[in-house]
């Protein structure tokens, strides 16, 4: 008995976890773009450290997906420099050959400004055209007062699904025009539901193991049981209810005509 309500007590803890953001760390949002656009990212960076504040954020630009323009929003008490670097190709940008490509962008806090323990802090810019690519990787270093530099700059290894302990920020590139984010939105819903039914059918279980012991469990145990079902029915209800949106949202995209 105590091992299937141990369990049941696990399959909804993974569930919580899952649902859960990764440890804080640099990362860029929104997580997916179009290739060959223009889009607006963000750069979101929290403060792990409890006696000392953020002061220097430096983020690198693949060498290999080179982007021909980049903006900054101003920030105040931030100044923002912006290094180029000269590309093996010309780059073509609205009809025009560009030399140079974005290398990296450095935000650095003026005196008195700092990610302070316990704050995150967003750096915003406009890039693009973005390359026909599934995804870049740009590699963050993050500077706190005393000179300590976090390099979030690993890449998962290919396959894994296991995050690195300092993972660099990644972009998602999807073909113009496509849903891929409606179809990311229905895989994180599937596996909710199936989440959900898993405990439902392990708390199910529970019961009937109880009704078979002959001095069996305790009213608190059994209860226990059932509140786990309960769980289940209410986070896949959850899910379906957010899965529906998700398709809706879907198929209203998809009947829009394009804009000319």
């Amino acid at each position: 008995m105590r091992r299937v309500l141990t369990t049941a007590a696990l399959a909804l803890a993974g569930f919580a976890a899952a649902a859960l953001p990764a440890a804080a760390h640099v990362s860029v949002q929104p997580g997916t773009a179009q290739q060959g656009g223009y889009a607006t990212l963000t750069f979101k960076v929290p403060n792990e450290r409890d006696n000392a504040g953020t002061t220097k954020l430096e983020v690198e630009f693949p060498a290999d997906q080179p982007l021909a323009s980049v903006s900054y929003q101003p920030k105040p008490g931030w100044t923002v420099a912006v290094e180029k670097a000269a590309t093996d190709q010309p780059l073509s940008v609205h009809g025009e050959e560009v030399s140079e490509r974005v290398a990296k962008v450095t935000w650095t806090a003026a005196q008195g400004t700092r990610i302070a323990p316990g704050e995150f802090d967003v750096f915003p810019i406009s890039v693009g055209p973005l390359p026909t690519a599934d995804k870049m990787v740009f590699k963050a270093l993050q500077t706190y007062e005393g000179g300590e530099v976090v390099r979030w700059i690993e890449e998962a290894a290919e396959g894994s699904t296991e995050e690195p302990e300092k993972p660099a920020p990644v972009l998602t590139l999807t073909p113009a025009g496509s849903t891929g984010a409606a179809a990311g939105d229905t895989a994180k819903i599937d596996e909710v539901k199936a989440t959900a039914e898993e405990a439902k059918t392990v708390a199910l279980e529970a019961r009937t193991a109880a009704s078979e012991v002959e001095d069996g469990p305790s009213n608190g145990q059994v209860n226990a049981a059932i509140g786990l079902a309960i769980a289940g029915i209410v986070l896949a209800l959850i899910a379906g209810g957010i899965g529906g949106m998700a398709l809706g949202r879907r198929s209203n995209s998809s009947s829009v005509p394009p804009a000319f």
